[in-house]
């Protein structure tokens, strides 16, 4: 093999064989293909780099790539588009068809504890991987207790081998308090500062650069494969209801979140790790009679981009209402939660 493949093969292992992830990388390698392996099946070197500079690293990556994307890659025409997804067909297990039960095996979900097992159980478990949960709400409802919350069980072990893992935080509405954080570590008995180590924070200032952390997070995904198991959005609407204004502006504004959603979605499958993102909501002036004339923000795009949609709405004594929305699987139930010091809990704690 050439020596310039060789560089790269070899700059590939040294930025995702460390001793601290090697084991992620064995448990999960069917998630990360590294497009270098498109090298044996006689792509050019340039071309891998031409991807990987793209910010697509993975052959599940290239896969979940348009054509009409990849022609915007200087030096691709269409024949080297179909060569490139014909070599990752032969590398990858992603096309193939399999039993129901091998999907199951195959797919290696994993749930996150929103901290109260009730809520739990009205997820089934939790917060899924490879998936979008969002919750919507008015303000105090328990939005960004819940995000908090997330932050930390995240990192804790849980059923079927989940071993924990760190958490990437893109807030947009300066809701995020490491106050908060060391509270709810408190509460499981976790150390304050490690919590913390783990959390990687930014703070988005306008949609744009909302946008462009999402572009960076993959390449950070790829770069510490198998350790990042949440990313979360708080909140994924407020800068487009700021950015973009009035009916003449709609059609963009929910192009550009449509695009959004779409990189949540690569990001969520591409890496399984969980994605959780909050929304806000508007009043329905066509359903007033409605006993909660209600609705979730970004009308078709997030509806149809969502996984699991979650309402959340305050009622008496201090307690929250926790509400399937729409969700593929979940039952249409709701179930009660309280907010505590050590964050989202069960209304019958003692």
């Amino acid at each position: 093999m050439e020596t310039a493949a060789l560089d790269l093969i070899e700059e590939e292992k040294s930025t995702t064989t460390s001793e601290e992830n090697l084991g992620d990388l064995e448990e999960e390698e069917c998630f990360f293909q590294d497009i270098v392996l498109l090298l044996d099946q006689g792509i050019a070197v340039d071309d891998v780099k031409r991807l990987k500079d793209a910010g697509i690293n993975t052959v599940k990556g290239v896969q979940m790539t348009i054509p009409k994307k990849l022609l915007e890659i200087e030096g691709f025409d269409d024949k080297k588009i179909v060569k490139i997804n014909e070599a990752c067909t032969k590398v990858s297990f992603v096309n193939s068809f399999a039993t129901a039960q091998e999907v199951v095996q195959r797919n290696q979900i994993f749930k996150l504890s929103t901290g109260s097992t009730d809520f739990d159980k009205l997820l089934e478990g939790g917060i899924e991987s490879m998936a979008i949960t969002e919750v919507f709400g008015e303000s105090g409802s328990g939005k960004t207790q819940l995000s908090h919350t997330l932050c930390v069980t995240a990192q804790m072990p849980g059923p079927n081998g989940y071993n924990g893992g760190k958490v990437i935080f893109i807030d947009t509405e300066h809701t995020f308090r490491t106050d908060r954080l060391r509270s709810i570590a408190d509460r499981f008995n976790l150390d304050r500062n490690g919590v913390l180590e783990n959390i990687l924070y930014a703070r988005a200032y306008t949609s744009d650069h909302q946008y462009q952390l999402l572009k960076n997070v993959g390449e950070m995904l790829h770069r510490e494969a198998g350790v990042f198991k949440l990313l979360i959005v708080d909140s994924i609407i407020s800068h487009f209801r700021v950015d973009y204004y009035g009916r003449k502006e709609m059609a963009h504004r929910q192009h550009r979140l449509g695009q959004l959603m779409a990189r949540l979605h690569k990001i969520s499958e591409e890496y399984n790790i969980a994605v959780f993102i909050t929304n806000q909501i508007m009043s329905d002036l066509n359903n007033l009679e409605q006993s909660d004339p209600q609705r979730p923000v970004g009308g078709n795009i997030l509806a149809h981009a969502s996984t699991t949609r979650i309402s959340l709405r305050k009622v008496l004594n201090g307690k929250r209402i926790a509400k399937v929305y729409a969700s593929p699987n979940l039952a249409d139930s709701e179930v009660a939660f309280t907010i505590t010091s050590g964050g989202i809990d069960n209304v019958n704690i003692n």
